[in-house]
């Protein structure tokens, strides 16, 4: 079974300096339709203006994996780390006990566009923790590329939870396909152009929800970057 989520039904809000879009309820946006996907809990599309940014923050007891499409964010947090993050580059934080943080456009020229992910643990109370890997082009494209996993497989970094994301680069009719065992689920994001899902259409911001099947197939319609959720 395959259920769509269109760019355009997904939560809005335009605050001059990030102009977002939430696929699952958040902040002032709430749909008891869409409230989560199995452990997936936010993927917010975030535009951040230059020079602009999320103040310091906090955040308890959840698994947050940055995914940037363009530009650079700058990071800082509470337990000391100080980063940019670039194109191919992912980032994980666990909030655990509590982290606070902050995230800005590190150019003051152009904007950044970067997916913001939630994934919520297996367990709360954990030990605060942050990674940052970078996944190049070339290793994502024309396969599904492990980014973000339970047990840092391929070099992934690791989160707290029976989920993997991957990631994919697919130039017009490139292919790949995922196989579900049985009792997972899968949700596909297209982040960038625009590609097929098990037979259905999609574009630059629509999301699919797949249950009940035995594999996931990914055919790009047009140069595509997908990223491709495997729950439990």
């Amino acid at each position: 079974m395959i259920a769509l989520r269109k760019s355009e039904e997904r939560g809005h809000a335009n605050y001059g300096w990030l102009d977002t879009r939430h696929t699952f309820s958040f902040a002032d946006y709430y749909d008891t339709r869409h409230m989560h996907f199995g452990a997936l809990r936010v993927i917010n599309e975030d535009f951040v203006a230059p020079g602009a940014g999320f103040p310091t923050h906090p955040h308890r007891d959840m698994e947050i994996v940055t995914y940037i499409l363009q530009g650079a964010l700058a990071h800082r947090d509470s337990m000391g780390n100080g980063s940019m993050i670039r194109p191919g580059e992912v980032q994980r934080m666990s909030a655990g006990t509590g982290v606070t943080h902050s995230e800005y456009n590190a150019s003051d020229q152009e904007p950044v566009h970067l997916l913001q992910i939630w994934i919520m643990p297996e367990f709360k109370g954990l030990r605060p923790g942050y990674e940052q890997k970078e996944f190049t082009a070339v290793e994502k494209r024309g396969r599904l590329r492990v980014v973000a996993s339970p047990d840092g497989r391929e070099g992934s970094v690791t989160i707290h939870q029976e989920a993997l994301i991957y990631a994919t680069l697919l130039e017009p009719g490139e292919s790949v396909t995922h196989a579900l065992a049985p009792e997972r689920r899968a949700y596909v994001h297209v982040a960038r152009g625009k590609a097929s899902v098990n037979g259905e259409p999609l574009a630059a911001g629509d999301g699919a929800r797949i249950s009940d099947e035995t594999a996931v197939s990914i055919i790009a319609d047009a140069s595509a970057e997908v990223l491709l959720f495997d729950l439990n």
